[in-house]
């Protein structure tokens, strides 16, 4: 647990500070409440478009490459992301040097030039990085997951675009977009390391005073009106199947959240897991299997995963059912829970030991909450989870009206699959 201190600037920005005695590193971190959620169909992409964008010139570092020069000279770690309703751009560096860290995000963000010849040599970098994820099965099943689940609406969009929409994206959208997402009151600073705590607000709202004022554009609301299993095989030659089977769940501000977290350890989360022990370790039936939970701010789901051979589709697919069946009808045991807490307990320890992730946990927390929890405060809710609760959730997630099953490989008989697939999920 770290003592952390927010400040909200008189533009509006947020910033939270986290000192770390023990560190030699810092890590700044700014995170944009926009992604693809924000997006309309034509500018499907856009968010994560701007965000390679920002990295390619300013007024002080006019050329492509000079950001990267400056930071390298520092040997600096630096990245950005984009999600479905977040961006985030991120400089790890040694302590004694954070002064240049935030004047080159600051710079980057705040006095971007967005050539024209930059904005179309980015655009065929962006579309050949949508080609390498075609090609990755593993990857590309689950954005079907999503698109099976929502639909054409942005949740059920991929966050990188398609090659029509991506094609399509001009400098004045780029220049549009941007300035109705980057503004202060969207935005979260968040620096965590090494640092004086009075020092980096004064040098934060320094560096940052340019910000814009303004009102955020809405992201649309995800609609969902699931009635009964959804399947789809998508036939690809391919030396494996990939498979990714979701549930759809309850969004982020549900005060089940973190049994849901709980349940998803137990389920797919490690290789103790139920899913693990029986489709790997038991049965060889995939390399990789496990599971997650997902959750945005007006919806999420639980998905499993594995990747097998294409005849063992059947068995492996047969084999979950059976797993989530017997959830919902027993509950786990005392000795099983306590572990799936146990384990969630240690990898948040872990987690809290870098700088960069110590800013995720901050920062995401604020963004999306508006307030901030101690780690020990989340252990504490974590701890009171119940086998009840885990039973509980197990029943109103795992139900035949929210399950989705993309599949990616070299089936011929899809149809006749699908067919069997629905049938079996009628019945959990």
């Amino acid at each position: 647990m770290f003592k952390f201190e927010k400040k909200v600037l008189s533009n509006g920005l947020r910033v939270t500070v986290v000192p770390m005695k023990n560190s030699e590193a810092v890590t700044i971190q700014v995170l944009v409440g926009v992604g693809s959620k924000n997006e309309s169909e034509r500018l499907s992409g856009i968010s994560h478009f701007l965000e390679h964008l920002f990295f390619k010139g300013t007024e002080k570092r006019p050329t492509a490459g000079d950001i990267y020069k400056e930071l390298d000279r520092v040997g600096a770690s630096h990245n950005a992301f984009t999600g479905y309703e977040i961006t985030g751009f991120w400089v790890k560096l040694a302590s004694k040097y954070f002064d240049v860290g935030l004047d080159v995000i600051s710079d980057l963000l705040l006095n971007p030039i967005f050539k024209e010849e930059e904005i179309n040599k980015e655009r065929g970098v962006i579309l050949q990085e949508i080609a390498m994820y075609e090609d990755l099965p593993q990857r590309k099943v689950a954005e079907l997951l999503l698109t099976l689940m929502f639909g054409n609406q942005p949740a059920g969009r991929s966050v990188l675009g398609d090659k029509k929409s991506v094609g399509g994206i001009k400098r004045s959208d780029i220049l549009k977009y941007r300035a109705g997402n980057y503004i202060a009151k969207n935005m979260e600073i968040v620096v965590a390391g090494k640092i004086n705590s009075e020092k980096v607000f004064k040098k934060v709202e320094s560096a940052f005073v340019k910000t814009k004022k303004g009102a955020k554009i809405s992201a649309t609301k995800t609609k969902q009106n699931q009635k009964s299993p959804r399947i789809e095989i998508f036939n690809k030659k391919s030396d494996q199947t990939h498979l990714a089977l979701g549930f759809r769940a309850f969004d982020m501000f549900d005060e089940r959240r973190h049994a849901l977290g709980v349940l998803s350890v137990i389920l797919g989360g490690n290789s103790s897991s139920l899913l693990f022990s029986e489709i790997r370790e038991k049965n060889g039936l995939a390399y990789y299997v496990g599971s997650d939970d997902w959750l945005q701010t007006d919806t999420g789901l639980v998905y499993l995963r594995a990747g097998v051979s294409h005849a063992n589709l059947r068995k492996t697919i047969e084999k979950m059912k059976d797993i989530l069946s017997e959830l919902k009808k027993n509950r786990v045991s005392l000795k099983v829970l306590n572990d799936a807490k146990s384990y969630i307990r240690g990898q948040m320890a872990l987690s809290l030991e870098t700088t960069d992730h110590v800013a995720d946990f901050y920062g995401e927390q604020d963004l999306f909450y508006k307030k901030i929890l101690q780690p020990d405060k989340i252990l504490e809710t974590i701890e009171k989870v119940s086998q009840d609760d885990i039973l509980k959730i197990a029943n109103s997630v795992f139900k035949s009206e929210n399950i989705s099953l993309a599949v990616i490989g070299r089936h011929l008989n899809a149809t006749g699959q699908e067919r069997y697939y629905k049938k079996l999920f009628s019945e959990l």
